[in-house]
């Protein structure tokens, strides 16, 4: 499939220098799949024994490992919010999980934040999002009301039940603006829907963005049944919590699996950079394998930061690449523009990892810069306060309770977070200090919750 007739008509593309005319011509499909609350060493190519994911191994096989790929926050909302718009999710409004009721929701999407699919829209993508949007659950920060052409999956943060898709007692499956009741298992159908959709662009002669945003493997953890009873027959006196989820991650694969064979089939594949991560660590209360690393989902800690990473296009990234250099959500922002040559809004915070992905020799554009995390949230472990955490080079400063002092640790020396070094190392530990309350303050310039109306507020104010 070619697109140069179309491409040289629309006249917004900037040519790369990494890039060659003809690459110009026909620019990529692009596809994000994301899972939610995948550990870092939940998949069998990261070397875990007891888990089988032959289709996500089939990316880090032939695409490049990031190995040093970290979520923009470890909890769900932000994360998603920094992966479509490039910027840190409070300077968008999204510091925390966005819920239901409004007394326990913390974030609302700017208004004035450029989405991806709005900018590779204008550049002549069809944008689509399958799955989970956790981004707004009313207009106007509903899916195709930020710049996605289609919508299939789900709004809220999570579901009770994988086979009812409810949240609360409420429905909010849809497909475009209507309210949907499909029957069967949302991995399944999130599969189904991003297959046709696959097969519907196969047909249009107009490069497209998926978003494949799986709930797997979030709570609940309900793998279909024929799923656990493999991992069981495989892995005789396996953990029951453990048996569940790994069923729970291996069902997503065989998803992922069927997403990757309908790219060969329909003779996309070579046209197509696919990236995959999570949206943030893994429960361990759940057995989620975190790696070596400390900490798990919620937490500032490498174990709730640090998730899989793999990028593959063929013919341009090398097959069984890895790099060490540092990426975050955010990079895949300004990273899809410029595999597309569109050019991306100003005010972005992440940077573009392409020149990393195709092995342009030399510096990279990442210089030493710093990396910024934030996690809003109510209950009596925060009381609506925030916890940060920000890394300068080795050095990672972190605050993971709002109730607790800040730690600071080497993670050249100490990638575990073992020993805290903030009484040894005053004068690090203070420029570093500076610097977080300096991201902090550019985050309080974005309002987290929406305006009441005027008829609605309290006049006594």
């Amino acid at each position: 499939m070619r697109y140069g007739v179309l491409w040289s008509i629309i006249g917004l593309v900037l040519v790369p220098a990494w890039n060659t005319p003809a690459a110009v011509a026909a620019p990529p499909n692009l596809i994000v799949i994301l899972s939610d609350d995948q550990g870092r060493g939940d998949y069998s190519a990261f070397g875990t024994p007891d888990i089988r994911t032959p289709a996500i191994d089939r990316l880090f096989r032939e695409g490049m490992d990031l190995r040093n790929f970290r979520a923009s926050c470890p909890v769900c909302s932000p994360t998603r919010a920094a992966l479509l718009t490039g910027c840190y999710p409070d300077r968008v409004g999204v510091p925390g999980v966005i819920r239901t009721h409004a007394d326990n929701s913390w974030g609302f999407l700017s208004p004035r934040a450029v989405l991806l699919p709005q900018v590779l829209r204008s550049a002549g993508y069809h944008t689509a999002i399958v799955g989970k949007w956790h981004l707004g659950l009313e207009s106007p920060n509903t899916p195709t009301e930020r710049g996605f052409d289609t919508f299939r999956g789900y709004l809220g943060d999570m579901m009770d039940d994988y086979t009812t898709h409810r949240r609360h007692g409420i429905n909010y499956m849809r497909h475009g603006q209507q309210e949907v009741d499909p029957k069967g298992h949302a991995t399944d159908l999130f599969t189904d829907w991003a297959v046709d959709y696959l097969e519907e662009r196969a047909k249009a002669g107009r490069p497209f963005f998926l978003y494949l945003a799986y709930n797997a493997p979030h709570d609940p953890i309900q793998p279909p049944a024929e799923w656990v009873r493999k991992v069981r027959e495989r892995q005789p006196g396996i953990d029951d919590s453990r048996a569940k989820l790994v069923a729970l991650i291996e069902h997503m694969d065989a998803g992922i699996g069927r997403v990757l064979d309908a790219l060969d089939r329909l003779g996309l594949a070579r046209e197509t950079l696919v990236v995959f991560t999570s949206d943030n660590g893994g429960v361990a209360s759940n057995g989620a394998n975190n790696g070596p690393y400390r900490g798990q989902k919620q937490h500032m800690y490498e174990g709730g930061l640090r998730v899989p990473g793999a990028a593959r296009w063929p013919g341009r990234i090398a097959a069984g690449s890895r790099t060490d250099r540092v990426v975050a959500t955010m990079d895949l922002f300004p990273t899809l523009c410029e595999a597309a040559g569109v050019k991306v809004p100003p005010g972005l915070d992440g940077i573009s990892f392409l020149p990393t992905l195709v092995g342009v020799p030399g510096p990279q554009p990442d210089a030493q810069r710093e990396l910024y995390f934030v996690r809003r949230e109510g209950g009596p472990a925060h009381g609506g306060k925030t916890i940060e955490a920000l890394i300068r080079g080795d050095w990672k400063l972190i605050q993971d309770s709002p109730f607790r002092p800040r730690e600071l640790y080497n993670l050249r020396t100490d990638p575990r977070e073992t020993t805290n070094l903030i009484d040894k190392e005053r004068r690090i530990a203070a420029e570093l200090s500076a610097a977080l309350s300096r991201h902090i303050q550019r985050g309080g310039e974005v309002p987290w919750q929406r305006e009441s109306p005027p008829e609605h507020r309290d006049e006594k104010r």
